[in-house]
């Protein structure tokens, strides 16, 4: 018998390859890959990019500004689509692969599936040294596309045209598999990429993908079960992976059947309304006094989709040491964290396991009444602190005044500095799945990419919402230029700049821990003689947005209703106060290295602070 064939290059195999992918979401057939952004270059551009204008209709390609950025908008894409659906990035080789390297770190350490498509060396070597290759005298295979091994879920280098058979569904089954997710990468040297070979037509059938969803182990059911039955002061902490899973119904109900009161993580803001009498607001250093307080009293914690990051744990301080932690998670890795009794399996999976188990269970209703009246104390706390009027300019006023006026399907998207703790703590969701705040990677420059991304998925369910893009002056000028990148392809953006005049939140961490300002505020700079602010608003409508400077909150307010009437990208420009204008109150204890000796008497003082209250720190493994 003999197998029918097609004859391709390497480049036209996997772009004609991921063309006939598709997955199956809500009822509806789409295609899992949303298609690509990229910058073209002589290690792309001749026949991978060949390869893409042919499927230009059905895998659309966006040109990108920066590498880095683009690999942010993939990112962003991927979790709006709450993983199930991806996006391609496509670099030259040298310096265009390097400046992804960033993003795929985001990508690795928020679990969000991106595809790296760079270009590479020439396996033949022939032409070497080539432009832009690293030379290791020693080692002639290695290079830059080797860095992606430590950022990345999935790594190859396509070393021969058969390779693609083994490799592309192996990239696409980690990036769609919930404990494994995460970026993959193929290194497409550019030899290799032009190299034609006869492929079997099998593999471009139209495949339907679906994303796994693993039981839990019975044992570990009945386990968790009994601890939860035993619990007097339980509480749940929702993570990000509730929302992955599709599991928010769950939860809520989950939760109102046995009256156990829900904490949020970063990640997991939104997984419950801002009104719900049982969701207690965000944990941990950016959460609520309301959370904290109940986490510091809980004796069982049922932790669903998290990976308990410091800034969830309070680095292991948020809660009591004798406190019992469940941890249910698809990735064994985070289920077993902190000496957890691990109930490894799918977040929805599990919910329903636990509820079926726990029937005629309830928190004792006091210990529920007490972590609703902490909300409420919690909830005036916030209300005053958004409200202008009660001091100057805040990250806080303006999150308020977006809140009130938004859409309850309009999205938010904020990373870096202060703004992730002031979203966290002072959002109030209006609408679940509406907030991405980037924390796992905190990284600048996420915040306007990722916006763009975020909309491209918008556009493509719920084109008549808005992505609004929160981000800080130091952010702003790190990358700035899909601000122009979203004019180009009419994806509309509402962008506030909130202007403090250099990395304030930085500078607050310095100052609390006894240093002086130096080098984060633009005027604590000791090589700048003579400080200026930068025109915002002039330089986001020289890149194609609409754009107006506002004195106060006010002010804010009436442009943020012009900007929902636009059409085009509108940028709001604001000044905010640096030293005297931040959220207060709702932080834990957070490890940072301070000095073990110094003669500077503040450090001294604010060193021995720290340590001393370490000793409420859990030591697990």
């Amino acid at each position: 018998m003999t197998q029918d064939t097609i004859r391709l290059t390497t480049a036209q195999a996997i772009i004609g390859y991921l063309a006939n992918q598709f997955i199956e979401i809500d009822g509806e057939e789409m295609r899992l890959c949303g298609g690509g952004f990229g910058i073209f270059g002589h290690g792309n551009v001749t026949c991978l990019g060949e390869a893409l204008y042919d499927h230009r209709d059905v895998l659309p390609l966006y040109r990108g500004q920066n590498e880095q950025s683009m690999g942010f908008a993939a990112a962003a894409y991927s979790k709006q689509w709450l993983r199930q659906r991806f996006m391609f990035c496509t670099a030259s080789a040298g310096p265009g692969t390097a400046n992804l390297l960033t993003s795929a770190a985001l990508a690795h350490a928020n679990r969000l599936p991106v595809l790296m498509l760079c270009g590479d060396l020439f396996i033949t070597r022939l032409p070497d040294p080539v432009l832009q290759q690293l030379e290791h005298y020693g080692n002639p295979t290695l290079g830059v596309n080797d860095a992606f091994k430590a950022v990345t879920r999935f790594w190859d280098r396509i070393t021969h045209p058969a390779q693609i058979i083994q490799s592309l569904p192996a990239a696409i089954a980690t990036m769609l598999d919930p404990a494994d997710c995460g970026p993959a990468f193929l290194g497409l040297p550019q030899d290799v990429q032009g190299w034609a070979y006869d492929y079997p037509v099998e593999m471009f059938a139209k495949k339907i993908h679906r994303i796994r969803r693993q039981a839990p182990d019975v044992a570990e059911i009945a386990e968790a079960t009994a601890i939860l039955k035993s619990a007097e002061r339980p509480v749940i902490i929702a993570g990000g992976g509730v929302q992955y899973s599709r599991a928010t119904a769950e939860l809520t109900a989950f939760a109102e059947a046995h009256q156990i009161p829900v904490i949020e993580t970063i990640s997991g803001r939104a997984n419950l309304l801002n009104d719900h009498p049982l969701n207690i607001g965000p944990v941990g250093v950016t959460g609520s006094d309301s959370a904290n307080a109940v986490a510091e009293k809980a004796d069982v914690i049922l932790a669903i989709g998290t990976r308990m990051q410091d800034f969830t744990t309070g680095s292991w301080t948020a809660f009591d040491k004798s406190a019992r932690i469940i941890s249910l998670n698809a990735a064994r890795h985070d289920a077993a964290k902190h000496l957890s009794l691990p109930v490894v399996g799918d977040a929805k999976l599990g919910i329903k396991a636990l509820a079926t188990a726990l029937e005629g269970y309830s928190a004792p209703a006091e210990w529920t009444k007490l972590a609703q009246d902490k909300r409420k104390v919690w909830n005036d706390y916030v209300a005053d602190n958004v409200a202008y009027g009660n001091g100057p300019n805040s990250y806080a006023q303006a999150i308020g005044v977006v809140n009130a006026l938004c859409d309850p399907r309009d999205r938010v998207v904020t990373a870096s500095g202060g703004l992730p703790a002031e979203v966290t703590a002072n959002w109030r969701t209006l609408s679940l799945g509406t907030v991405d705040v980037e924390f796992g990677f905190s990284c600048m420059g996420y915040e306007i990419a990722g916006g763009w991304g975020a909309r491209i998925a918008q556009c493509e369910r719920e084109p008549d919402n808005d992505t609004i893009v929160l981000v800080g002056d130091g952010a702003y000028l790190l990358m700035n230029s899909d601000i122009y990148s979203s004019v180009l392809s009419q994806k509309k953006l509402i962008i506030l700049v909130l202007d403090n005049g250099g990395f304030a939140v930085i500078n607050k961490l310095q100052n609390n821990t006894g240093n002086e300002s130096f080098n984060n505020l633009i005027v604590d700079c000791p090589t700048v003689a003579e400080p200026f602010a930068v025109d915002f608003e002039a330089h986001a409508a020289s890149l194609g947005a609409i754009a107006e400077t506002v004195d106060s909150p006010a002010d804010l307010g009436e442009a943020f209703k012009r900007a929902k009437a636009s059409e085009r990208t509108y940028v709001i420009c604001m000044k905010v106060a640096a030293h005297d204008a931040w959220t207060d109150q709702g932080h834990t204890w957070w490890e940072v290295g301070t000095p073990h000796v110094t003669d500077n008497p503040k450090v001294r003082a604010a060193h021995e602070e720290q340590e001393s209250t370490r000793a409420k720190q859990r030591k697990g493994v």
